[in-house]
C-alpha cells in the first residue's frame, strides 16, 4: 500500500456567532420557563409539573456552573476551563 503523506484536511472554523453559548442558554431556559408556566396554568398538563421544575432546576445549576467557569477563565485562574474567552 502506498503511504498517504498528505496532511489531513482541516475543517473550516465555525463562525463566531455559532461559538457563542449565551443565546443557546437563553433559548433553552426560556423553553423550560414556558413549559413550567404551561404546566401550572393548563390543568390538563398537571403531570408535567415535576419534570418541568426539574428541568428548570438543572438548567439553573448548569448555567451557574457555566458562569462560574467563565468568571474563572476571565480572571485567568489555573483550573478554569479553556476556550471560553477569546
Amino acid at each position: 500500500m502506498a503511504e498517504n503523506t498528505a496532511d489531513p484536511i482541516e475543517p473550516p472554523a465555525l463562525p463566531a456567532r455559532l461559538l457563542e453559548p449565551v443565546p443557546v442558554i437563553v433559548a433553552i431556559a426560556a423553553g423550560w420557563l414556558i413549559a413550567v408556566l404551561l404546566a401550572f396554568t393548563v390543568p390538563a398538563l398537571h403531570t408535567w409539573r415535576p419534570i418541568t421544575l426539574a428541568g428548570l432546576g438543572v438548567g439553573v445549576l448548569g448555567t451557574s456552573i457555566f458562569l462560574w467557569q467563565l468568571r474563572s477563565a476571565r480572571r485567568g485562574d489555573r483550573g478554569a476551563q479553556r476556550g471560553l474567552v477569546n
